[in-house]
């Protein structure tokens, strides 16, 4: 399957860099995730954060992004699991911190990256953050993640 690996139960790596090859517009695979050759890293990232209420982008062997899983698992939450490669990182988009969006360091950082109804809520601590003050629960009612 042209840029699609299932990594284990939880995990798809999606290779979310563009690769043309001639006569190949989209590839559907047996998953919710379709792949259009003309689309940019950028745009096919913004998709997906719209397309599934949870979704954790990630670096393989991340154990902050295992952690997050298990927490979001024991809300009842199974969130969609992205893997990208050094390269497509650079393609997440930060927080509305306009400096942040200048430096590689800042996307690093925010790796594993969690999208909460198609918001950046950061990474593991903001998470933990979010859980600890009560306001986790009630945004993932309010995305359809969890019926209240």
């Amino acid at each position: 399957m042209q840029g699609l690996r299932r990594c284990s139960n939880d995990v798809v790596h999606f290779n979310l860099t563009s690769t043309t090859t001639p006569n190949t517009t989209t590839t559907t695979t047996t998953t919710s995730f379709s792949i259009d050759v003309d689309e940019s890293t950028e745009a096919r990232i913004q998709r997906l954060i719209s397309e599934h209420p949870v979704i954790i982008f990630t670096q393989s062997s991340c154990c902050m992004c295992h952690v997050m899983k298990k927490l979001l698992a024991t809300i009842g939450v199974n969130p969609t699991v992205i893997e990208l490669d050094q390269n497509e990182i650079a393609a997440l988009p930060t927080s509305s911190d306009a400096d942040l969006h200048t430096t590689a360091a800042a996307h690093c950082s925010l790796t594993p990256a969690v999208f909460i109804g198609g918001t950046c809520i950061g990474g593991l601590e903001s998470l933990v953050a979010l859980h600890v003050s009560g306001n986790l629960v009630p945004k993932l009612v309010e995305v359809g993640a969890l019926w209240a």
